[in-house]
């Protein structure tokens, strides 16, 4: 089952049911549990936490994360979130939750995981539950009735904990409008930008670059190289039959991947209205809408009138909306909507927003692709899964008598299967015979020589990799880096005389007016940003989290920070230039949005010191290959 699960990642099956199984914290698992020491992560209070607990925390994970940044996601975005050691920590709290909801002596009962299970969309057809519905998505996923409701059972006993001791918090008024009227002010500043590349005078001494090489050595060395012996299991290689049965099981467990629901594509044009508006405004807004109506069905361009009347954005585009679905839209505009025919102009609906007359352009029924229409897609979509899981189950068994034995050669030999030993690489990988060479080094420089690595996926197979012999990094002669060296040196002083010249000049405006004066002598020149807000862009500067940071500590008694601040472009001087409060009509529609973050971050909070309590009065124990996981 866990090679299945790694490998259908995407699959809204799995997301399905780790969403369920998990629900409060849905990413920590609690797995079976073996006592074999090399299937454990760790002991809690006794009770193992297993590699699979592991495995299914880091891929929920690491699919979030997939979702969120798509194609934007590498190797070293992956390496900022720290996942590995983020799974560690949430299987272990996720336990620690677990064992105080039970030590608090809170229960579930059968009816309410009954209720619970039956309530869960993906198990009924129509609005009811189904048995037959229930069998096939658990069978889909490898997971019987007993060890799926045991697991949901834990996750409403967490639920209980979690809802309990967070059920009291609240945001008051004084305190909401505080936070809201702190988050929303905006500042305006002047400042001086002095840029380390702008000073091109400097021309180091062969003595000076000797100095600095010796001062530096450690950058200059050649890189770490290393040779390591791994074995491939390439899914590809795996020939498997797939029964019609399977394909039909298949599309069965997953109408709603078959399933394209109704759309309509529209046009509209709204006149803006407060949702507390009174009856005049209301009455009002509607004669005008109306008005712009009887045009519309006289044969007035329905794209035309909504770039000259309507209020809404889309007005740029003619009203045009695209093609949307029922939920995408609020519930009244969407009736009407949805109620329409292609061609049809509405009478006005009243939302939230104010009043609309809509156009539709295009109804989209919904439809249902039939199992002769799938069946293809399902057959290769079931067969690369099937060759993957055979795939990762033999690294499975390869792995477990690696890791016992640490021979990777004599388990490939005892086993018949091909070994590879690569040439010597750096970080940038191997290169030839690896498809992510990248990824492949990364894994093999963080093992130590000997060590057998865990598997690894690497998108032609799955991987495990022993490192056999590690070259160090070693200082050079200077004579072959002495271009390089200049260079940053070169750069070190424009830093330098950078930052140098902005503390004068900052010590200087301190004492006298006269700025123009100086910064003539050092040709530079005072500019103004426009305002910003603390958790916006300086504009003309970029997001300057320091410089964002110290405006706002600025007033017209204290116009000067202490010390010069550091950006991406160089060095800043900057001083106060004006403040403004924000206006309470535009940050009046944020309090609901601002309360359930407030109430988040109490929540939060809460749930952080009950883990650090339980914690604190728990026995936790991590293996050591686990403990200072990256």
């Amino acid at each position: 089952m866990l090679g299945w699960m790694r490998n259908n990642a995407g699959s809204w099956i799995i997301k399905f049911i780790f969403g369920i199984i998990i629900i409060v914290f849905c990413f920590w698992g609690v797995g079976s549990y073996r006592d074999q020491k090399i299937n454990r992560v760790a002991v809690v209070n006794g009770e193992a936490i297993t590699i699979d607990s592991y495995n299914s925390a880091y891929n929920s994970m690491l699919r979030e994360l997939r979702q969120r940044y798509g194609n934007k996601l590498n190797d070293q975005t992956l390496k900022m979130f720290n996942l590995k050691k983020r799974a560690v920590d949430q299987i272990i709290n996720n336990s620690l939750l677990l064992y105080e909801s039970k030590r608090l002596g809170f229960q579930v009962t059968d009816k309410e995981l009954s209720d619970s299970i039956r309530n869960i969309s993906a198990f009924q057809v129509d609005s009811v539950f189904n048995m037959r519905t229930y069998n096939a998505v658990l069978n889909a996923n490898r997971l019987t009735p007993e060890t799926f409701e045991a697991s949901h059972k834990q996750s409403l006993l967490i639920e209980k904990l979690t809802s309990f001791v967070t059920s009291s918090v609240k945001v008051s008024e004084p305190e909401l409008k505080q936070f809201i009227n702190w988050a929303n002010a905006s500042v305006k500043v002047d400042y001086v930008l002095f840029n380390p590349e702008k000073y091109k005078d400097i021309k180091p001494t062969n003595k000076q670059i000797k100095t600095y090489f010796n001062e530096n050595k450690d950058d200059y060395k050649t890189d770490p190289l290393l040779k390591v012996r791994y074995i491939r299991f390439n899914p590809a290689s795996y020939k498997l039959e797939l029964t019609e049965q399977e394909i039909l099981d298949y599309y069965d467990s997953n109408m709603q991947e078959f399933e394209t629901e109704k759309t309509v594509e529209a046009r509209h044009i709204l006149i803006k209205l407060k949702s507390d508006a009174g009856e005049e405004a209301v009455n009002k807004a509607k004669i005008n809408i109306l008005e712009i109506l009887e045009k519309a069905k006289n044969g007035d361009d329905f794209a035309t009138l909504a770039k000259k009347y309507s209020e809404c954005p889309s007005k740029d585009r003619g009203g045009h909306l695209g093609t949307f679905t029922r939920t995408s839209m609020v519930k009244p505009f969407a009736d009407e909507a949805f109620s329409m025919e292609q061609g049809q102009i509405s009478d006005p609906v009243r939302t939230d927003f104010g009043w609309h007359i809509i156009k539709v352009e295009n109804v989209n029924p919904a439809s249902t692709r039939s199992f002769e229409q799938a069946k293809t897609d399902i057959r290769k979509k079931l067969t690369e899964r099937k060759t993957k899981n055979a795939a990762y189950d033999q690294a499975e068994a390869v792995y477990e008598d690696a890791y016992q034995y640490q021979n990777l050669e004599q388990v490939a030999k005892d086993r018949e299967l091909k070994i590879e030993t690569t040439q010597y690489f750096t970080k940038k990988g191997p290169e030839k015979g690896i498809l992510r060479p990248g990824k492949f080094a990364s894994l093999a420089f963080k093992l130590p020589v000997s060590e057998i690595s865990e598997i690894e996926f690497l998108d032609d197979g799955y991987y495990i990799l022993q490192p056999i012999e590690k070259i160090p990094p070693k200082i050079p002669e200077i004579a072959s880096v002495k271009q390089k060296v200049r260079a940053d040196l070169i750069k070190n002083m424009q830093d330098k005389k950078a930052e140098e010249q902005a503390n004068a000049f900052l010590t200087f405006i301190k004492k006298t007016a006269e700025k123009d004066k100086h910064l003539k002598t050092i040709k530079r020149k005072i500019s103004t940003t426009d305002f910003f807000k603390r958790y916006e862009s300086i504009p003309d500067i970029g997001f300057e989290q320091e410089i964002i940071q110290t405006a706002f500590e600025l007033s017209p008694g204290g116009r000067f920070p202490e010390t010069v601040l550091r950006g991406k472009k160089g060095y800043y001087v900057i001083w106060f230039n004006q403040r403004k409060e924000p206006d309470p009509e535009e940050i009046k529609d944020l309090e609901d949005q601002t309360r359930k973050r407030l109430i988040q971050e109490k929540q939060n909070k809460i749930i952080s010191a009950l883990l650090k309590e339980v914690r604190n009065n728990s026995e936790v124990v991590i293996e050591d290959r686990f403990s200072n996981i990256q």
